[in-house]
């Protein structure tokens, strides 16, 4: 793909379209096919298990990341996978009138995972390499403001427009709609990126292609050999693991259980209402928590904050144990409980990035191993994602939502025990303000 030379845009004008570009297709694969297979009559076993698959794409996507340095620049890109991407969702709208629907639209969402987390990469990458540590902080918040923006858009509000088409057409030419609108969605994004994005070339991109490949090789290899050779690497990595134990089961069948009919243990809530509860109030919930966790661990340094952020982030999954027993009717109360929990979740999400951000990622390759470390962080979520359906066939919705919460135990036990804030305490010996 061509890119001519042209003065460059604003970053108000592709920043906030750049991640809501980012967030869209992960925010599809990660929760909304889930709601569409339980419309459609899968069993929660088999949702969490397949959709659980599809997020090993964001685990292994630091080893393919090297290789994109190839490419003549980030923007080529950005707007290849944006156009992938939508035209794999398109797709899936066609898929679902299949007979065999289910394996040829799974197929289909992995295309999407593949183009997500490839985007994700090289929008990160036009991101630094186009603005510059200023505009960097300046917009930072923007980043995670429209990537939930992007959970807006399609849980709060294409959710809420599938449960409004399910009452009037059959399921799946309901849902065909929805995914026909989220690939119209990327493409028009895509379209938008053409004028709209800088180049970010690859300045260091040799004209030799096999010396490129040569030195992603090399680099690669010595980038994982150096992670792998850091003090207390494998206590760090087992404490990423099961940090997210309590998380990725809870993010996976509670939007189930508000679906799943009264008489099977479930709220029996409408696909409109799982929108209107989970997709807006909650998410709302979620943005404040990760605002104020920030601050929290600002204030308190990561050492001294990790075992409340854990405690914040899996204590409030009792309103799933209370709603299972109260099973309320009122809208009201069920979104109360979910931002109580989705702002616990946003709060406590906070120590895991930056255990990753000041305790693994810190060295020679601190990119790259920041991005190793958020692959290990994915594993911990599509590990616990995968076994949840069968966990909560085996146990019941009540003493699944139990079952969470002791899932928590063993991290809050190994918080005790991993190093936390080694440059926090360096810092403050040397006499200077630790960095959080």
């Amino acid at each position: 793909m061509s890119i001519q030379e042209k003065p460059e845009h604003h970053p108000a004008l592709w920043v906030p379209t750049l991640y809501f570009a980012e967030g869209l297709p992960y925010f599809v694969v990660a929760t909304i096919a889930g709601l569409m297979y339980k419309s459609m009559g899968m069993a929660n076993d088999r949702i969490a298990l397949w959709t659980g698959m599809l997020g090993f794409v964001w685990v292994f996507k630091p080893f393919w990341s090297p290789f994109l340095e190839a490419a003549r620049s980030k923007k080529s890109i950005v707007l290849l996978f944006q156009f992938f991407g939508g035209a794999s969702l398109g797709l899936v709208a066609l898929a679902l009138h299949l007979p065999d629907y289910f394996a040829v639209s799974i197929a289909l969402l992995g295309l999407v995972a593949i183009a997500s987390a490839t985007h994700d990469i090289a929008a990160d990458g036009l991101y630094i390499a186009s603005l510059s540590s200023t505009q960097q902080a300046t917009y930072a918040g923007w980043q995670g403001g429209f990537y939930n923006v992007a959970r807006f858009f399609s849980l709060g509000g294409l959710v809420v427009l599938a449960g409004y088409f399910e009452k009037r057409m059959a399921v799946a030419q309901a849902w065909s709609l929805i995914f026909g609108m989220l690939g119209l969605s990327m493409l028009l994004l895509a379209i938008y990126h053409l004028w709209a994005l800088p180049a970010g070339r690859n300045v260091a991109r040799p004209a030799d292609g096999k010396s490129v490949m040569r030195g992603v090789w090399l680099t690669l290899r010595d980038v994982i050999i150096d992670f792998f050779q850091k003090p207390g690497i494998w206590l760090a990595i087992a404490f990423i693991i099961l940090f997210r134990a309590g998380e990725g089961q809870i993010t996976t069948i509670g939007p189930l259980f508000l679906r799943a009919a009264r008489a099977e243990g479930g709220l029996g809530l409408a696909t409109a209402e799982v929108g209107a509860v989970y997709g807006t109030l909650a998410t709302v919930a979620f943005i404040a928590g990760s605002l104020l966790g920030g601050y929290f661990t600002a204030w308190r340094g990561l050492r001294r904050s990790m075992f409340f952020l854990i405690l914040a982030m899996n204590l409030p999954n009792l309103a799933y144990f209370f709603l299972s027993t109260a099973m309320p009717s009122s809208l009201g109360v069920i979104g109360a409980a979910l931002s109580l929990e989705m702002f616990g979740y946003g709060f406590g999400f906070v120590g895991l990035i930056l255990f990753i951000m000041q305790e693994v990622a810190v060295g020679k390759y601190q990119m790259a191993h920041y991005a190793l470390g958020t692959g290990i962080m994915q594993l911990g979520y599509v590990l616990f994602k995968m076994v949840s359906g069968a966990v909560q066939g085996a146990l019941g919705y009540q003493h699944f939502f139990l079952w969470v919460l002791v899932s928590a135990i063993p991290v809050l036990l190994l918080s005790r025990i991993v190093p936390i804030g080694r440059h926090e305490r360096a810092a403050e010996a040397d006499g200077q303000p630790a960095a959080v």
